[in-house]
């Protein structure tokens, strides 16, 4: 009897690992259904029109499972998440007024509805991929900083790859349709400065999730980069 007792910790660990690993490929399986059907219709449809209405939708179905699994949603998280959705939000309607930070552009019909010229599901964007590449450099052994500096180029290469598909599909469009290097520098500042306030903001950062969420996201984007 005894010995029974001091199995069932164990026995419980590991079918609460089990659980959670059959939750993870659940996640992922419904990622890459929406993705690769999301693929196919922009890539090879003849009206992309009918999936570009899910773009939001996948958007939040992304960021919804990916903090799914952050081990603690504490409230210093939930002021991590809500700072860097507020801080993408207000530096995107500044970049459109001003054409300072990223260059002079405009936001299309495809990311749904806007407010102050700038749809309200970016802000939900710049905390997926600040939370996801400062995820995945928390793999790295160096200084913080440095690992903020890995991670806005993570945010950085990701944009680029994202950039021709935007334009393609009205997401945005930029005066001259020229993409100006201005703003992959933009791009760079304020990624750098929503990087450190994540190293700098005590909560647990790891996350099953996040380096799928990324390849997944990088090869979409380059994938369709590819085929126009």
């Amino acid at each position: 009897m005894p010995e029974s007792i001091q199995q069932l910790p164990a026995e419980a660990l590991a079918q609460r690992a089990l659980a959670q690993q059959r939750r993870l490929r659940w996640a992922q399986g419904i990622l890459l259904l929406f993705h690769v059907t999301g693929f196919l219709g922009l890539g090879f449809s003849q009206d992309p029109a009918f999936f570009l209405q899910f773009v939001p939708l996948n958007l939040l179905l992304t960021l919804g499972l990916l903090l799914a699994f952050q081990p603690e949603r504490s409230a210093t998280f939930w002021w991590f998440c809500l700072v860097a959705m507020a801080v993408g939000f207000g530096v995107e309607v500044a970049g459109i007024r001003t054409g300072l930070l990223f260059g002079f552009y405009e936001y299309g019909s495809t990311l749904g509805l806007k407010w102050l010229g700038v749809p309200l599901i970016i802000g939900a964007n710049w905390l997926m991929l600040t939370y996801t590449a400062g995820i995945l450099a928390r793999y790295l052994p160096i200084p913080d900083f440095l690992r903020a500096l890995v991670a806005t180029l993570l945010m950085v290469g990701l944009d680029a790859c994202l950039e021709p598909v935007a334009v393609r599909f009205d997401f945005w469009q930029w005066r001259f349709d020229v993409i100006p290097l201005q703003n992959f520098k933009g791009w760079f500042a304020v990624s750098l400065i929503l990087q450190v306030f994540f190293n700098r903001t005590q909560f647990e950062k790891r996350n099953p999730l996040a380096a799928f969420v990324y390849m997944l996201q990088l090869l979409f984007f380059f994938g369709l980069g590819l085929l126009h």
